[in-house]
């Protein structure tokens, strides 16, 4: 490995040279999978929506998301001199932080193991203006339904005829 080679830093690494701000709650003592569920309804949508989505959300993980974007937003009025109703989430994710190991008593002696898991919670903030189309693979595809009309039957070949004659 050469030498010269350094790690991109974290800004760098989540917003390359566009205008935005971030930030990064570490070690919250939620499953990452719970979390995902609450980060997976705000992603994309401007900052006001989100945060309105997650104060009326009922998932207790809502919580620390609604701080973490409102940290976020905070950062890019202040650091950034972005205005906040302009913004909106452009990446949020969650990581997966130290697991606590405990152990549970059980029966003849033995033990059961818990996993105490944590989480680490990026949000990243954009204005509007850098919104660009979403690419295909974020696009969410629907399934196309099965026409099951009556008017519609299967022959014996396969081909569909219609049974609606005149």
């Amino acid at each position: 490995m050469s030498k010269n080679w350094q790690r991109p830093t974290r800004r760098d690494a989540l917003l390359q040279d566009r205008e935005g701000a971030y930030a990064i709650a570490r070690h919250v003592r939620m499953t990452p999978q719970k979390v995902r569920r609450v980060v997976d309804m705000v992603r994309g949508m401007s900052v006001g929506n989100a945060l309105d989505t997650l104060r009326f959300a009922p998932q207790a993980a809502a919580e620390p998301v609604y701080k973490v974007i409102a940290s976020a937003v905070a950062n890019a009025e202040t650091n950034e001199n972005l205005k906040s109703d302009q913004l909106f989430v452009s990446q949020i994710f969650v990581d997966e932080g130290v697991t606590m190991r405990r152990i549970r008593p059980r029966a003849k002696g033995s033990a059961s193991r818990i996993l105490k898991r944590a989480s680490h919670i990026t949000a990243v903030v954009e204005p509007e203006a850098n919104r660009g189309p979403i690419p295909p693979s974020k696009q969410v595809v629907t399934k196309r339904l099965i026409d099951r009309s009556p008017l519609s039957t299967k022959t014996s070949t396969g081909s569909s005829e219609s049974k609606k004659e005149a």
